[in-house]
């Protein structure tokens, strides 16, 4: 009879523990999920100049004059901090019969002939950047009727100055940026 007592005993204990274990309330909470997009980032840069949409980029050299060339960098709104470079390309005779100066706010880059940087923050986006001094070109004052002849004649070619913009994130990691010539190299090996 001990033995079915304690057999009774254990199923009583068993039914009134499922009872009381399935009745019984925990305290429990849960948040809602927090989703993270990651999107995409880039820069996005802008040159313009007056006439350039008309392809009106020819100019006649007068000895001494001046002649109005408004180059304009932009890096748009909305792009990533970077360094911003412009690439002056003369060709062979160009200082035969023009000068110009880099305008304020560009740093030539060291070992590279006639390309500049300037560094542009985020709070600088959309601020268009002239490239050349007070936007002009002069004609040198030691150009002769000789060397305007060659030029007519097709015996010379004529002066031609072509200018790029390019521009490479500033930031190589969250705390370490690339120095200009790193970002430089990137550009021109096209990482």
């Amino acid at each position: 009879m001990k033995k079915k007592t304690l057999a009774l005993f254990l199923a009583l204990a068993l039914v009134l523990g499922g009872v009381i274990g399935g009745t019984m309330a925990w305290l429990t909470d849960e948040t809602p999920g927090i989703v993270n997009t990651f999107t995409d980032s880039d820069i996005e840069i802008t040159l313009t100049e007056t006439g350039a949409e008309n392809n009106a980029n020819s100019y006649k050299m007068v000895p001494g004059y001046t002649i109005s060339k408004d180059p304009k960098v932009t890096v748009e709104t909305g792009s990533e901090k970077c360094y911003l470079f412009v690439k002056l390309e003369e060709s062979a005779n160009f200082n035969s019969f023009l000068t110009y100066e880099i305008a304020d706010g560009w740093t030539s880059l060291d070992g590279v002939d006639n390309v500049y940087y300037r560094i542009v923050d985020t709070a600088d986006m959309g601020t268009a950047y002239s490239v050349l001094k007070n936007d002009q070109v002069v004609v040198q004052g030691t150009v002769t009727k000789e060397m305007m002849n060659e030029l007519k004649n097709g015996t010379a070619s004529e002066p031609t100055l072509t200018v790029t913009a390019y521009a490479s994130q500033f930031n190589k990691t969250a705390t370490e940026s690339f120095d200009v010539n790193t970002a430089w190299t990137n550009i021109s090996s096209g990482t």
